[in-house]
């Protein structure tokens, strides 16, 4: 049975709130010299308020796939088609990305929305490396692959088409009933064992989900997408993403309960971390949304991250450390036990991988 406690946010009690949106203000871009704030209103004539309509902004990319050094997030490579979410998580950890291509952290990476329209090319070109050791790439290694730009761009889907031309085995992780969309291209590389595919969930409290994730399906469409996934014969899984002591952190067996129910086999969690400006704007959006609790649920994360809200430590920053972590931490693993979660190891088949003509030029 689900934890129906009542988490209910205060934004209604401010006019200002931009509705929709997780940030509500835009951070510094660290690495822009001159900025502009409004602070004196009645003196400045003409000023408007930013226009908060998404803007997509193409562009040819010069790399798609990345190395991922990091040692525990567990993947090798990934790649993504866009740059900035229109999902709006307040938490999201590639908020601070944003900042290398001039925009803010905040609202910016929301409505500003990078797109990489030689994404194929840039995949077929990688893939046609001789040097290519070939290990699955992760789809969404930092920004939703499936966020509401996928359906007008497809290039998502453009993506999976080469991955399967080529037989290359790809990772997904969404949060997006889109993923849908692309069921041919699933189906077929799932009957090769070249597709796994991820499904966050956090919450099941729709108060709290249309603050916290604002532009993000619910929690009932996303178990409806582990079960058709699941369904086609995909293997699927469960992250309970982040968890956020004070806020979610007790839905966590009512959210892998469900997601088991749903057909995932695996499962995996974090502990929120507020880097860089994320910091600052999670703060913001806390003290506006939970005024009755932003002190107890502030001190509670500085309580996973040794009196910081910010750990980057390997190895600790993911799962925190401390009474409160350690609580997230058993709470997980004896419900994925009880659960029969992640009981059995999943392997992507990398021995199926070509590249097209090859086997022509040998004649």
């Amino acid at each position: 049975m689900r934890n129906k406690r009542l988490i209910k946010p205060a934004q209604g009690d401010s006019p200002d709130y931009f509705q929709g949106r997780g940030a509500q203000i835009n951070t510094r871009n660290r690495f822009l010299q001159q900025s502009y704030v409004q602070e004196h209103a009645e003196g400045i004539d003409e000023w408007g308020q930013p226009d908060e309509a998404t803007i997509y902004l193409e562009e040819n990319a010069k790399t798609l796939v990345n190395k991922v050094d990091s040692p525990d997030v567990g993947m090798w490579y990934s790649m993504n088609p866009y740059q900035g979410c229109e999902h709006g998580c307040i938490y999201c950890y590639a908020r601070n990305a944003h900042e290398y291509w001039g925009y803010s952290a905040g609202s910016d990476f929301e409505h500003k929305i990078l797109v990489k329209k030689n994404a194929a090319q840039l995949l077929r070109k990688f893939l046609d490396r001789k040097d290519w050791e070939v290990v699955p790439i992760s789809l969404s290694g930092n920004t939703d692959c499936y966020q509401p730009a996928e359906r007008k761009f497809r290039i998502t889907r453009s993506l999976l088409e080469v991955a399967l031309e080529y037989r290359q085995p790809i990772g997904i992780l969404t949060k997006n009933a889109g993923v849908l969309r692309d069921a041919d291209l699933l189906r077929e590389m799932s009957s090769m064992r070249l597709v796994t595919v991820l499904v966050s969930l956090t919450t099941f409290n729709e108060d709290l989900r249309r603050a916290m994730e604002p532009r993000t399906t619910t929690a009932h469409q996303r178990l409806k997408v582990l079960e058709t996934l699941s369904s086609w014969g995909i293997p699927t899984g469960v992250m309970t993403a982040p968890m956020i002591p004070g806020l979610n952190d007790h839905e966590m067996p009512a959210l892998l309960k469900a997601a088991k129910e749903a057909g995932a086999s695996r499962a995996g969690y974090t502990v929120v971390r507020l880097n860089g400006a994320i910091k600052l704007l999670f703060h913001d959006w806390l003290y506006k949304n939970f005024p009755d609790r932003a002190d107890k649920v502030w001190h509670q994360i500085e309580a996973c991250h040794g009196g910081k809200v910010n750990d980057s430590e390997f190895g600790r920053r993911m799962s925190g450390e401390g009474g409160e972590a350690d609580v997230i931490r058993q709470q997980f693993r004896i419900h994925t036990q009880r659960l029969g979660l992640n009981s059995e190891r999943l392997s992507l088949d990398t021995s199926l991988f070509r590249r097209p003509g090859e086997q022509m030029r040998l004649f």
